[in-house]
């Protein structure tokens, strides 16, 4: 541990470096610390600090600047979320005042709210919620012996997929399955609806041609109504934060992030790293899995809608962040997410 003057003096070079983003010379540290210290003083303090690892000099300049082992001290000891301003509040409120019609527009319209912001690269898992009731089915005609199978769930999502039926599969047969399977699976919740309890309800129940396939386009829509949703945006945000030598690395980082699995795979790492002081945790880019993601830092917090079930909503952006700004906005930012989505289910009540 440091002592408090150590700490005061390496919360100050971050803060300006984060501000500046140039390095921090004793001479900037010294005007800015809240108590009287000599330049002397505080040459010897950095010296302290640079051994123990938590700052380091450039080759550009004779200040410092932050290391990661520097910025993991500041977010688990001295960052002190900043409280959003009332133009950034009015912004949000504003965008978020809207007359969304399904749970999926709200979330994509707050990563976009939240990239907005920051010019950062936002994302988002949509709320799990496992007791969702199936409250209806349909299949609407397309053409070519293509149709669209719709499943709504009790949230007021909409969910479908387009297939292709066999060519002995008729429409009285279809209209059959369709009251067949409302019969057997409205009010059933999604987990309820397992692949087993399809065979057993409509397999021996449905008399028509290719039974099996009309029980696995049932099976697909389910699953996909059950599955986590994520949503991205602020991609082109990732510009900022790469140099003409990373250039090349600009691709796979799009790559990456345009791949829902390796998404959520970089969101499940909040589990490793919860922080016991704020809702919002922080992991560097030493921390991530993927080595892309060595200069940017996720900022991750979860959110609540009750019975509804939790979410996550995340940034993306470079190491050397606001961090008192950027924890303070999604902080409120996932209340307000919150209280939207919350509204919005007490529609169905």
């Amino acid at each position: 541990m440091l002592t408090e003057r150590q700490e005061l003096i390496l919360k100050t070079i971050i803060n300006d470096f984060t501000q500046t983003h140039d390095p921090v010379g004793s001479k900037t540290v010294m005007n800015q610390l809240p108590i009287k210290v000599s330049s002397a003083t505080i040459r010897n303090e950095m010296a302290v600090l640079e051994d123990k690892g938590l700052i380091e000099k450039t080759h550009l300049s004779s200040g410092r600047v932050p290391s990661t082992e520097g910025y993991r001290y500041y977010l688990d000891n001295l960052v002190e979320p900043l409280q959003i301003s009332s133009s950034v509040y009015k912004r949000i409120i504003s965008q978020l005042d809207q007359p969304f019609h399904q749970v999926n527009d709200i979330v994509q319209a707050a990563v976009k709210i939240l990239s907005d912001l920051t010019n950062y690269t936002a994302f988002a898992e949509g709320p799990e919620n496992s007791e969702l009731t199936i409250t209806g089915f349909r299949i609407v005609p397309l053409f070519n012996r293509q149709i669209m199978a719709v499943l709504g769930t009790s949230d007021g999502d909409v969910h479908d997929q387009v297939y292709t039926l066999p060519y002995n599969v008729n429409g009285d047969e279809i209209e059959q399955a369709v009251r067949m399977i409302n019969d057997q699976l409205v009010g059933k919740t999604l987990d309820q609806v397992t692949p087993d309890y399809l065979k057993k309800t409509l397999g021996n129940k449905l008399k028509v041609a290719h039974v099996s396939e009309l029980i696995n386009l049932v099976e697909d829509v389910i699953n996909d109504a059950a599955s986590e949703q994520t949503y991205v945006d602020g991609q082109i945000n990732l510009l900022n934060n790469i140099s003409l030598d990373d250039i090349s690395n600009l691709r796979s980082l799009y790559e990456m992030i345009e791949h829902n699995d390796l998404i959520s795979s970089i969101l499940d790492n909040r589990q490793n790293l919860k922080s016991d002081r704020y809702p919002v945790r922080v992991s560097l880019g030493s921390e991530l899995s993927n080595d892309l993601l060595k200069d940017y830092s996720l900022l991750t917090a979860e959110y609540s809608v009750g019975s509804h079930g939790k979410g996550i909503i995340a940034l993306l952006g470079p190491d050397n962040m606001p961090y008192s700004q950027v924890i303070g906005l999604l902080e409120y930012f996932r209340n307000e997410l919150s209280k939207k989505l919350l509204d919005y289910y007490g529609r169905f009540k």
